[in-house]
Order: C-alpha cells, then structure tokens, then sequence
C-alpha cells in the first residue's frame, strides 16, 4: 500500500519499546457484541454512522482547509508543503499543492451513492487544482493519490447509463490526469527505466536528486499509468510503468525474492537486502496481480504467482499466522516485526482465491488490534510489543475485513468492523474532523487527517456495513488501486491476447476455490458433510491470540470448552523443488532437456524420460495437493497438465537398487472403526451429543513397520485387531517423541504430528509395550509416512510388529473430541479396530475387469498427489 510519508528510507526503523499499555488495554476497551445477531437493522445503524463519520471528516476538510491539500483538525486549519523545509518528506511526499483530500476521495461519493456531493467534487477540482505547481511530491503517492482519483472519477462522470454520468462533463478530469502523467514521465528517465522517488512538478527531476528508491514505489504505478494509456490512447504511461515493473521484477533473487530498496541507476540491491509483504514492497504484489485482473495480461499473472509461492515458502512462518522479513538470497528471517501497511495482505490472499491463509493471516493484526484499540505502525512478534505506537487512521485492515466478508459471510467480520468504527470514532473524532493518533498507549493525538481516511478506510468500512451496494453486484473487471480508486476498463480497451502467445501459453483454466466453513459436527464421513460454524469456532483462534501475548477476555473464556483444545498449527512447505529420477537415485541435473524428453502438447507438456529434470511443485489452493508448475526451463501454466509417459519409472516399493516386487504393495488407506467400549451406539449418553460414540472412517497407512491389512494368524500385527486396540495417550508427552512415563498392553497411542519422525513416535510407542500409533495429521491429505534404509536398520526388526497410521486433520479433532467426552463422562476406554477386509487381493487388483474404472492416475511425491500430472505408464 503507501510507503509510511514519516520514514526517509523504505524499511522501518527498529525501535523498541518495552512499555504497558494501561489507558487502551483489552480490558478496557469494549468488546465486539458477538452474543447480538447481525439483523438488518443493525448493519445499516452501523453504515449510517460510518456515513456521518465520513461527512464529518470531508465537510471539516471543506470548511477549515480547502483548497489546501490536507485537514490539521485540532487546529482547524489546513495543511500544505512545507515550503520552508523542503527535506520534510514526511508532509512534501503527499502534499503537492494540489488540494490532494479533495481529489482522493472523489470516488467515495460513487460508494455513498452521493450524486450531488460527486458533481460538486468534480467542478471543485477542475476549478481550482492545477499542476503546474513548483513543488517536488513523490511519484507513487502523486500517482495513487492523485492520478488515481482523476482517473477514478473521469470512469464515472463519462460512463453513460449509470447514476453519475455528468452530462455537462467535458472529459476535463482526464486532460488533468494526462497533463499530471506527462510531468511525471520525467522521473523514468534513468538507465534501468526504475523511477526517481521525487520530481519537481514544475522543473523536472532537479540536480543531485536521490537515486535510491522502494520497490513498492517504483512498481506499483501500472494500475494509473496504465489505465491512462489505455484511455488516452497515448501508450507512453504504460509503456513506462510496465519496464519499471519487470525491471524490478528480473532482478529478483535465485529464489524469487524481490528486495526492498533499490538503485535506480544501477539496479542493485541496497543493504539490508530484505523481503517481506509490508512496507516498501507491498503494493508491487498487489498491482501484478491487479492489473491481471483488470487488463488480461497474462504475464502478470505469472508474475503474481511465482512471486507469491515465493513469499509463502519464504516469508510466511512455519505456523502460516505471519509474514516476516527474510533475506532475499537465503530465505533466513531477518526480522521479527511486521508492519500495519502489510495488513493489506489478507484482502489480496482472498482477491487471489487463498481464503484459508487469509483467515490466519487477518486474526493476527486482530488480536493485536484488540489490544490496542488500533494497529501500532510495527510489531515485533518475538517480544509481543509494538516497537512503533502510531496509528494514522490507516485502511488496510479495514480492507482486509471487508473482502473476507465478502468471501465468507461470517458474521465475525462484521463484529471486527464494528469495533473499528467504535474505535475510531470513539479515538479519532474530533470537533473539526478526524486526527491520526501518534500514541496508542496514551491516546496522543496527531494534527492530520492523511487523505486516505477518506478514501480508504471509511470507504472499505461503509461497504462492510453496506450489503445492498451496487458494487457487491459487480461483476466485471473492476480494482480497488491501493489507494482505494475504483478502475474498470471496458473491452473497447482491452488488448486481445496475441495468437502466438495464446498458442504458447496454449489451455488456461483460471478458478478459484470456494471458502467452506469448518465443520463441527457430521452428518456423513464420506461426504465430510454436517453441521458447520464460523471463525470464532476455529480451533486456532486462541493460537493466534495466544501469538500476539494477548489476554483472554470473558469473551473469549466464554466460548471455552472443558473437552475443547487449542490446535498448534504445522504447514507443509508451499513449494518444494525435485530433480526426477525413475529409480530414486541421484542424478545430474538436465538445464536443458531435449524435445525427446520433454514435448509439447495442446493442453500442456509430455515427459518421455524424467531423468534429471528440476521439478517446481506448488502447494494447490484448493488444499487438494499440489501443482508442478516449471519443469526444467518450462512454466506449466494454470490448468495445464503434465503427462508422464517415463516407461523407466519405477512405480512400486523400491530396496535402493531394484524394484520390489515379491511383496504385494500396501493400501494407502485403510478403513478403521473408532467406538467407546461398553455403550452402545444406539443408547444416547446425556451430555455426549458433541460427540459421536461410533464412526467409521479411512486412515492413512506408512511404508514401514507392520502392515495392518494382512490377515491372521501368525503374521498379523495386534494392531486393531479382534475386538480392537484400547486407545490411550499421554498428556505430558503428546507428540510420542519422549520416552513414555507408563506401560501399555498392547494399545494404540494417540499422539500429534511433528516434532520428530513418525519412525521415532512407533520406536518409542513399542519400547512402552503399545501396538502402535495412531498420529493426529495437521492437514486434510493422506499422509503415507516412510523412512530410509539406515533408520530402518537402527530401528531393529521389532518394528514390523507395530503399525503407524494417520488421520486427517479434521478426523483427528473427532477423535479427540470422542476421547475426551468418554473421559468427562467416565464410560470405557475408545477403541480402535482394523475392518475386516482391508486388503484386496492381489489377484483382484490385476483383474481390471472387476475394478471400476479410473479417470486418471496421478504422480505422487512424497506421500503429496501432484494433481495436474497424468501417468501413462
């Protein structure tokens, strides 16, 4: 979003400050009203006082500091460049002397269906704003603050057919928004083609100006530069936002990883060299992503999505909750801290179609809004503290709120906006409009209302209230711009993809999964099918607040559940890279596979051999596996698919030098049945309703250890069989990787995933007298856990006689939520049993005929289906 007007260089100052907040505490401030419904009445109460604040803000803007570009609304007055200190960026960035409110907030008239304030905003502005002004702005905030509005507002008053057509309108907002574009093209004048920060209006770029400038701010000019050209017809603004985009873009790290400050002359990195989704690069992935969406080209597309795999396998912590700053050639954390401008982030994972990230993401600045009462302007996720305590009114989690609403109607969101608005008037609202706050702790308050108060964050609010918005309706192309401007571009502006790019980029197919709420009770395990509930339900929503160090208010305890527990969540890496082998040895890596190797198809690639080719794998967003998405030089685009037509490769058990084949191969999954021992399952225990007494349902099997499909007598493992195995566990060791404090007959322990190997949690569960483990999976994918030669060999022939399977996630909380009313009620122990018939056998399976039949086999890795590969072989 916009770089923080205060800070000279890109990237936060680390300042740390260990001190208590008293007067804003969480316990202080009012809570969200969670026990009231959400009526109807109640969302347009709450839009209306949304709409009264915003008038506040704009009308004291009009009365006390119009034409000057900024409200100073403790002094009543208004605020402009700092003509005696030019070096005062904080104030000369964003205050060009361009009445810079006036024109950023034009468009919000369109959202507060406000025709008459709409038309006298538009004769203010071609009135009174000029540009031929001698004052020396910052590109990027001139661009989405200014050029932006212009452009927004020209959309508007010139579309016939809708409420704010102006018929008297002469396209004068456009004409202002090329004569501000042309004295902006200047600053591109450097070799690499990225941007000075700052040029004068008047004069150009001035003797001994600053080389050094933020990849966000260099970046993100696309969205108005290029809707400018788009509607001008003149095609020099896009033109020079697209090579200041891949001119950032192609210096990006081995790994993918764009820095955060940049030479403009040369290009270079400048130290620290750090990466991160927060101030200084943040708004560079919301316009390649944007402006995808808003034009159709499809290289920003690729774009976005390279760059974001990169971000979640690098930046994203190993929790998935936060984004930290790492180091763009390593991937290492360099620090622990996150901005608020990054709380953008959560909004643009759900305009992407990654809602599950952006739940996790969004409960982090929540939980430390709440404890605030506003988002400090940095964090530091090590110490729990803010390390900087203003808060400007900003909009990005405002934002944030508002798009994952729309995407999962949760009421929860509109608690969370609720209590910003009471915040922020309760904080902010002063006699002559809205100030920032430049102490949360003590409620020190800032003579400045920042433009973006209006466009922005009373913007994205009033929509969270507003359910009836014409623009919830909307289905076209349209963005919101990082400053809040609503841009669409009709077809007659489109570009149609060129044949020779349509043909290479061949079959896309570009979709986004729906959001389902989690379950909390089934009515079918087949069809994981039942009764759902919302956010507060979450069995991580305590981890989160528990992250941030923030007490748990009676609201919070009140949802509490003496058989509930707090889920300490493990990702899997959201990428990873291979070097294919058909055997599994290690071999040299192919750079440049030969069409005998690797072809085209009308519909994506086909690999003959896979010997040595470097394989790209991206976790899918749909949560049902993974993509390959490069093989070898080749981009496999969305919807594309890899056939594997390899005959080499080995598809069964393999020893290290052969192929296995006098043993029959195990099933992945097995069905098993879970019971409380001694109740019958048609007797209705009281007290038992939030758990089922008996289920049946699949688990995944490993590639070690005893096999539990194989029938009696001599060679079965005890494992679930017969009447089945008592199901126990240990609260002081609940991931089975310490040496256990009991002895077991024979029973089946019940520990979580993580924190050693699954090898290690059946050794242990042995050496205490137990058949085996039953390991709690922390992801909605089977899981077919192995282990290599060596392990096997320090492991002893004992563990052939002991099982490991592992349950889905979402299994694994049921029998959890079994085990623990069984114990709250005292009735006997939960069971586990193998069912009978497990194993098909291996005469069945090669008699093709009594098998329904498959629609595609794909290529497994790592126990992870690779969805958009098609084996042949």
């Amino acid at each position: 979003m916009k770089r923080p007007n205060s800070w000279p260089r890109c990237l936060f100052s680390l300042l740390l400050i260990g001190l208590d907040i008293e007067l804003w505490s969480s316990d202080r401030a009012p809570a969200v009203a969670e026990a009231a419904s959400w009526t109807e009445s109640r969302k347009l109460d709450a839009r209306q006082k949304t709409r009264d604040l915003w008038y506040h803000g704009f009308d004291s803007y009009m009365n006390y500091a119009f034409p000057q570009d900024e409200l100073a609304p403790l002094s009543c007055s208004g605020r402009g460049p700092d003509w005696d200190d030019p070096t005062n960026i904080a104030s000369n960035d964003v205050a060009g002397n361009y009445s810079v409110t006036l024109v950023d907030a034009l468009d919000t008239f369109i959202i507060l269906d406000d025709r008459h304030g709409f038309e006298t905003a538009v004769r203010n502005i071609i009135g009174w704003v000029s540009f031929d002004v001698n004052t020396k702005p910052q590109v990027f905030e001139t661009t989405i603050r200014v050029l932006g509005g212009l452009l927004s507002g020209h959309i508007f008053a010139n579309q016939t057919g809708q409420p704010f057509h102006l018929p008297w309108y002469r396209d004068e907002l456009l004409a202002m928004a090329r004569d501000l574009g042309e004295r902006l093209l200047p600053a591109f004048s450097t070799p690499t083609g990225i941007p000075f920060a700052r040029l004068n209006l008047r004069h150009g770029v001035l003797r001994g100006e600053s080389i050094e400038t933020c990849t966000a701010g260099a970046g993100s000019l696309i969205l108005e530069f290029g809707t400018l050209s788009r509607l001008t017809g003149d095609d020099r603004f896009e033109k020079a936002a697209y090579k200041a985009f891949f001119a950032l873009w192609n210096r990006r790290s081995d790994i993918g990883l764009l820095g955060n400050t940049v030479n403009t002359w040369s290009g270079s990195w400048l130290s620290p060299e750090v990466s991160g989704v927060g101030a200084g690069i943040d708004s560079f992935f919301e316009y390649a992503f944007k402006w995808y969406v808003l034009s159709g080209e499809v290289e920003f597309l690729d774009v976005w999505q390279e760059a974001y795999a990169a971000i979640m396998r690098y930046s994203r912590a190993p929790d998935g909750f936060w984004y930290r700053n790492v180091n763009i050639h390593t991937g290492d954390m360099a620090y622990a801290t996150f901005d608020s401008l990054s709380a953008f982030w959560p909004g643009l994972q759900v305009l992407a179609g990654d809602v599950e990230s952006a739940i996790k993401s969004h409960l982090i600045y929540w939980h430390v809004w709440r404890g605030f009462s506003g988002l400090p302007e940095v964090w530091d996720m090590n110490f729990k503290v803010a390390t900087s305590n203003q808060y400007p009114l900003r909009p990005e989690f405002v934002e944030s709120t508002w798009y994952l609403y729309r995407a999962t109607r949760d009421p929860f969101y509109l608690d969370v906006g609720e209590r910003i608005l009471l915040d922020i008037t309760t904080r902010a609202k002063v006699d002559c409009g809205l100030t920032g706050i430049s102490d949360l702790r003590t409620n020190t308050q800032d003579d400045r209302m920042e433009s973006f108060v209006l466009s922005e964050t009373l913007k994205y609010l009033y929509l969270l209230f507003d359910e009836a918005n014409p623009l919830h309706a909307d289905n076209s192309n349209y963005v919101f711009t990082t400053e809040g401007h609503i841009l669409t571009l009709d077809r007659q502006h489109l570009r149609p993809i060129s044949e020779v790019r349509r043909k290479l980029r061949r079959v896309e197919h570009l979709q986004c999964p729906a959001y389902q709420a989690p379950l909390v009770a089934y009515d079918d395990w087949d069809t994981e099918t039942g009764i759902s509930a919302g956010i507060r339900s979450r069995t991580d929503i305590d981890y989160a607040r528990e992250l941030v160090g923030l007490r748990a208010s009676d609201a919070d305890m009140n949802s509490w559940s003496p058989d509930g527990w707090c889920a300490v969540p493990k990702l899997n890496l959201y990428s990873y890279d291979f070097v294919l082998s058909p055997t599994g040895h290690v071999v040299p890596v192919d750079e440049h596979p030969s069409e005998e190797k690797v072809a085209l198809m009308p519909d994506g690639y086909i690999v003959h051999n896979v010997t040595g080719i470097r394989t790209h794998i991206v976790s899918r967003m749909d949560g049902k596996g993974y993509d390959v998405s490069k093989l070898g030089p080749y981009a496999v685009k969305t919807g594309q698919l890899v056939y594997i037509n390899d005959s080499d490769l080995v598809l069964a058990p393999f020893d290290g030098e052969h192929p296995i084949d006098e043993e029959p191969a195990r099933e992945p999954e097995i069905p098993v049945r879970f019971f409380v021992d001694y109740v019958d399952p048609m007797f209705e225990v009281p007290g038992m309703q939030d758990a089922p007494t008996e289920f049946v349902t699949v688990a995944s099997t490993a590639l070690f250890g005893g096999d539990p499909t194989i029938p009696p007598p001599a060679e079965a493992p005890p494992f679930g069989r017969g009447s089945g195995s008592r199901l126990m566990r240990e609260p002081t060791n609940p991931y089975g990787c310490e040496p256990y404090a009991m002895r077991y007959d024979r029973d089946a322990l019940l520990v979580r995933r993580g924190e050693c190997t699954f090898l290690e949690k059946l050794v242990l569960a042995q050496a205490a007298g137990a058949s085996g483990v039953v390991v709690l999976g922390d992801e909605e994918m089977g899981i077919n856990p192995s282990a290599d030669d060596a392990e096997l060999t320090a492991a002893g022939k004992e563990i052939s006689n002991g099982v490991v399977v592992v349950l889905k996630y979402s299994v694994g909380q049921v029998v959890q939520a079994m085990m623990a009313s069984a114990e709250a009620h005292r009735l006997g122990p939960v069971m586990i049993v193998v069912e009978p018939g497990s194993r098909t056998p291996r005469e069945e399976t090669r008699n093709t005929k009594a098998l329904p039949k498959e629609t595609h086999r794909v290529l497994y890795l790592n126990g992870h289906p690779l969805v958009n590969t098609r084996l042949l072989v």
